[in-house]
């Protein structure tokens, strides 16, 4: 039985959800979401402890490498930390957007990716023109510093991406690589229901309308009607056509779909029980051994003394044995 339902979405997406505008070579529409400003000010705070640490490991190894050498003097040492700086400040991201794919540690850690503004991979000429703009205008910000701060944020906030300077002079974008879905767990059957699954002959449900059931009740909370009831009908039709006996009494078609699902998963976990102690038993080594639980530690035993009995001794050669040795 082959059923096909039309359903929608419910409840509507929530602002600034799937708001990056991206758009596959198929003309369909990527659920990706654009990073804004805290996360992406999360991830700054995090790039620039490592880049401190990277600072001061270079200068470290620099000034080792360059105090060894005869001539050294003051404006060798400032260009030394002229040198280490552009390393860290346009090197770091540079070199990680190139080999972590468009990722520094901080974006690692929040879950953010620089893209292109069509989708694509960034390049490392887009790269160096983030980076660039973002050491002169943006962060430190070299020219007019608490004036370019209040610019980039003002640039950020207003850009329906929350692009920032460097993205739009290189035309990139900072979205976000994990999904924002909440956790639900599945609707729990229904008490009065569990008995009558007790019963029920479930031979003929297989694994694919098993998953279509549970991909149903995990979804259910976001169809709109009348799509919900009449999806959860033609799975129960299909269903109810392959288990015995009939539910004893009238009940909405998920509660029914909740229980026949819920017996199913709990005569699977018998099964795996009694293969599992059947395999503990035939091959005890491919079990996991127990945890021992600590032994008690008795209390020590009062002593008694006991008269010492005198040992016999052994009888030397050519010497007759003791009447009580021969005993």
């Amino acid at each position: 039985m082959v059923f096909t339902v039309g359903v929608r979405a419910q409840p509507p997406p929530p602002v600034g959800w799937a708001d990056a505008g991206l758009v596959s070579g198929e003309a369909v529409a990527l659920d990706v979401r654009a990073a804004r400003l805290g996360s992406r000010v999360l991830a700054l705070l995090i790039d620039l402890l490592a880049q401190l640490v990277a600072a001061l490991l270079l200068f470290s190894g620099l000034s080792l490498l360059v105090l060894s050498l005869p001539g050294v003097d003051e404006a060798l040492m400032g260009a030394l930390g002229t040198l280490v700086v552009i390393l860290v400040l346009v090197g770091y991201p540079v070199l990680m957007e190139r080999f972590v794919r468009g990722r520094t540690l901080g974006k690692l850690a929040v879950g953010l990716r620089v893209v292109r503004a069509d989708g694509g991979p960034v390049g490392v000429g887009q790269s160096l023109t983030r980076a660039l703009v973002g050491v002169a205008v943006e962060w430190p910000g070299l020219v007019l510093p608490l004036l370019s701060w209040a610019a980039s944020v003002t640039v950020m906030l207003s850009d329906p991406r929350g692009r920032r300077l460097g993205d739009l002079v290189a035309g990139t974008l900072v979205v976000h690589t994990r999904g924002a879905g909440v956790w639900r767990p599945l609707p729990s059957p229904v008490p009065p229901l569990l008995a009558w699954a007790a019963t029920l002959d479930l031979t003929r449900v297989d694994d694919g309308l098993a998953l279509a059931v549970r991909q149903y009740l995990g979804r259910v909370h976001q169809l709109a009607e009348p799509d919900r009831t009449l999806l959860g009908r033609g799975l129960w039709a299909e269903v109810s056509a392959r288990v015995s006996p009939p539910p004893p009494w009238a009940a909405p078609e998920p509660a029914y779909l909740a229980a026949v699902l819920a017996e199913r998963y709990r005569r699977a976990a018998y099964r795996l029980g009694r293969t599992r102690a059947a395999t503990a038993t035939l091959w005890p080594e491919l079990a996991p051994a127990p945890v021992a639980a600590p032994m008690p530690v008795a209390a020590p035993a009062a002593t008694t003394l006991r008269p010492a009995v005198p040992t016999q001794p052994h009888p030397v050669r050519g010497q007759s044995a003791p009447l009580d040795a021969e005993r």
